[in-house]
């Protein structure tokens, strides 16, 4: 969740650390801080709400440290309050530090701390942390001075139940820099003469893209020129260095008014970064180098268990679809969060395949852990290149979507989506899917970003429709067969960024209890896309029509749909049904959006969300 950031160099601090800051402000921004080394003592600056508020009160001070951590919020452990807000000081004040994640012990280990004259200030567990490295400080005081900063950090860890990615500064060490992770991501940046530690490379690509990502359970050391690392069990880890391809472009707005608007507009190009070179020469079939399975070892597989969460769980429910259709495999999907504690039997030859933008969320994270614990094989889909998930799981498959810096996902659920067709593609054609069918899958993957182009001109038709409807407080999305799962991320979207209470549901269920909540206040918003099922959907539309609720419909431009059967039609092009359902999320992308916007809200920082996920 959280957006950590420390800086040691040569220039002055608190400048790069609001920038990291800025870029990754999307990770929480119920309250930021920072805190510089300023000759003899931290210079401690906190601020409830978003970064303007903390900038506006650090151009009143005068900070030269050229060493210094920062934080931006997403709240857990006590209310959106400055005191709770990071960094968070020891009470004897000789540690800061900033935090993400969450210590489940923190109210026992805050009680032996309170025994022994240490003091809280704030709600938060993450204060606890600073106070815990304080008093093994304190005891460790015996030390030989350069390992005696390290050397607390490591021992009060032992004792943390939780996750954490942490960022620490001592006051009898200003040059010095320690960081941790344990299921939270951490990142070290190598610059010219100065280190960076931060909870995604966004914090400080604009200055290096030389990274080293740390393992869980892992320590960094950054002293003087050089750093080091080891394992919470002192071990000399070897450092893996990498070069982060990362164009800074993506990471800006380039015109547009917002990050969710520009990353919707960004589809055909992260749909073909996804699909590129992953087409066999015959044009049959697709193909993966990262799977790590052999075609023969994919077609023992009798089962796959899809885990996901979010729009994530959503793009599975679409895979099931799929690759039941085209593979014709049995797919169960699980959302990641209750898969770790079902404990639900699994047939030998099953395989589990992860969904996860980033590739931090620890619920899948910890689904994934739980399959490989009981020995099953896990694949992944993840767009975090050098995340967690992408670096744990068994083989996979990158998205190269880019950057996605909006909290609500668009052209990262797109592009699994894509992924998915191609997966099931793939699995299809190992068993009996004909060439014939395999080309036609391959060609409409092949022509999906151009009438992608095609639906995103209709983005000012969307607008005046949700321009008719933002004043609604209800709203049901409802589609058929592989149209169910877009229904479902559409209500999800509407809510996120519109605050508008959504529901999503299969067609034919509302006539089993939901039509209930139907009323002339209550826009229903149809994907009648799908060929199959498309007469009992305008049954369906029907049965919503006679209760008085207004209809919007996004139908194929060749349907023939009764004009007096809706209010608002959104046309978009015939497409096979292996990707009609990628066409059918743009409209839904642009509707959420334009809700969102015309309501006053902030669609790229939405009230209570988060980017990444870290915490359970």
């Amino acid at each position: 969740m959280c957006g950590i950031i420390g800086y040691i160099g040569k220039h002055i601090a608190k400048d790069i650390l609001l920038e990291g800051l800025r870029r990754m402000e999307y990770r929480g921004y119920d309250s930021t801080g920072i805190a510089t080394w300023e000759e003899s003592r931290f210079s401690l600056i906190r601020s409830a709400g978003p970064l303007d508020a903390l900038e506006e009160k650090v151009s009143r001070e005068k900070l030269f440290g050229t060493a210094g951590i920062g934080h931006t919020r997403w709240a857990t452990h006590g209310g959106v309050t400055e005191r709770n807000a990071h960094p968070h000081r020891s009470s004897d004040g000789k540690i800061i530090l900033v935090h993400n994640g969450v210590v489940e012990n923190f109210a026992a280990i805050r009680e032996f701390l309170c025994a022994r004259g240490y003091t809280s200030s704030s709600e938060t567990d993450s204060e606890v942390l600073a106070n815990l490295i304080a008093y093994h400080y304190a005891k460790e005081s015996h030390r030989v001075q350069c390992s005696r900063f390290l050397e607390s950090v490591r021992r009060a860890l032992f004792h943390v139940r939780g996750t954490y990615g942490l960022v620490v500064l001592c006051a009898d060490f200003p040059t010095e820099m320690v960081g941790a992770r344990s299921s939270s991501p951490l990142i070290l940046g190598i610059g010219k003469d100065e280190y960076f530690l931060a909870s995604d490379v966004a914090g400080f690509v604009s200055r290096t893209r030389d990274v080293i990502f740390l393992n869980d359970n892992e320590l960094v050391h950054v002293h003087g020129d050089d750093f080091s690392i080891i394992s919470l069990n002192r071990e000399q880890i070897k450092a893996v260095r990498q070069a982060v391809d990362w164009d800074l472009s993506t990471v800006e707005l380039n015109g547009y008014k917002h990050f969710m608007l520009k990353e919707i507009f960004d589809q055909p190009n992260a749909l073909n970064n996804a699909m590129r070179g992953r087409f066999s020469a015959d044009g049959s079939t697709a193909h993966f180098g990262g799977l790590q399975m052999s075609p023969r070892e994919l077609r023992k597989i009798d089962r796959v268990i899809f885990c996901g969460c979010g729009t994530a769980w959503c793009a599975c429910l679409e895979a099931e679809y799929l690759i039941e259709r085209f593979a014709r495999i049995p797919v169960e999907v699980e959302y990641a969060s209750e898969f770790r504690y079902r404990n639900a039997p699994m047939d030998r030859n099953s395989l589990v395949l992860v969904v996860s933008q980033s590739g931090e969320t620890l619920d899948t994270l910890a689904a994934m852990r739980e399959a490989q614990r009981k020995g099953f094989r896990v694949l992944a889909i993840t767009n975090g290149i050098g995340s967690s998930i992408a670096r744990e799981a068994d083989g996979g498959i990158y998205q190269h979507a880019g950057p996605e810096i909006g909290v609500a996902s668009t052209k990262a659920f797109t592009s699994q989506l894509c992924l998915a067709a191609m997966l099931a593609l793939y699995l299809g054609r190992l068993r009996d899917l004909s060439f014939e069918d395999g080309v036609a899958i391959a060609e409409a993957l092949r022509q999906l970003p151009q009438q992608v182009l095609e639906v995103l001109k209709l983005n000012d038709h969307i607008r005046r429709i949700a321009s008719r409807y933002q004043h609604c407080h209800d709203m049901l999305f409802l589609g058929r067969q592989s149209m169910f799962p877009i229904a479902l991320e559409g209500a999800l979207k509407l809510k996120e960024v519109s605050y508008i209470h959504a529901e999503g549901y299969a067609s034919a269920e509302m006539k089993h209890g939901p039509i209930a909540l139907i009323t002339e206040e209550c826009p229903a918003f149809f994907l009648a896309c799908d060929g199959i099922t498309l007469e009992k959907t305008f049954s369906n539309m029907h049965e919503i029509r006679a209760r008085g609720a207004p209809i919007i419909a996004v139908v194929t431009d060749d349907c023939q749909i009764p004009a007096a059967l809706v209010d608002d039609i959104i046309a978009i092009p015939r497409a096979h049904p292996s990707v009609q359902p990628i066409l059918a999320a743009i409209p839904v992308q642009l509707f959420a959006y334009h809700m969102g916007t015309l309501r006053g809200h902030n669609v790229d920082k939405p009230r209570n969300l988060a980017k990444s996920v870290t915490v359970e």
